[in-house]
């Protein structure tokens, strides 16, 4: 080696000595799955805090994690259920019934949602005059079949008419009581 080039060859050396030092590492590790569990409990913490939307950004990353499962499925249209948005309740709970057919839950949003969709939009074409034909033979059947299954002979009891409040009879003076009597064979005789 040349006398010069001595001290260029060492300040290497102690880079590379010092970059192979150990530090932190230059990735970090990826954080560990989190449990269905624990993603589930998590979204419903942030929704009862009122964070609707990151609740379902929870449920909906979840879901892609455990795609076999169907809580956050369950969750998702639980929630779009609750904020009126049936038609978006429905379509989750169908893919809560793709994992669990059987899933009484899921059925029920289906079953309840459409009913509040289909009542709207009845009640939207009533308003319109539109129910006609065809479509008011089927809202007819629809009707019945319902009144059928739930045991009831009307599905919307009509609404009652707004009760005046009736005036209270004016009270007569009522003559004084009369002293209790002594006589300890009838406890009452003093009520009568």
């Amino acid at each position: 080696m040349k006398p010069g080039t001595t001290l260029p060859s060492l300040a290497c050396a102690l880079l590379l000595s010092a970059c192979a030092a150990e530090g932190p590492p230059l990735r970090p590790d990826p954080p560990a799955a989190a449990t269905l569990a624990g993603a589930l409990t998590e979204a419903s913490r942030v929704a009862a805090s009122g964070q609707q939307d990151k609740a379902l950004s929870l449920l909906r990353s979840a879901a892609g994690s455990y795609p076999a499962e169907k809580g956050p499925w369950l969750s998702m249209a639980q929630m779009k259920f609750d904020r009126a948005s049936y038609g978006e309740a429905i379509l989750d709970a169908q893919e809560a019934l793709q994992r669990d057919p059987g899933d009484q839950l899921g059925n029920s949003i289906i079953a309840v949602s459409g009913l509040r969709l289909s009542t709207k939009a009845l009640a939207d074409l009533s308003q319109q005059n539109n129910l006609s034909g065809s479509l008011r033979t089927e809202a007819k059947d629809l009707a019945r079949l319902l009144r059928t299954s739930l045991g009831e002979e009307v599905l919307v009891p009509p609404a009652a008419a707004p009760r005046r409040p009736v005036a209270a009879p004016a009270r007569r003076a009522q003559p004084a009581a009369k002293p209790a009597a002594s006589n300890a064979a009838d406890p009452f005789g003093a009520l009568k």
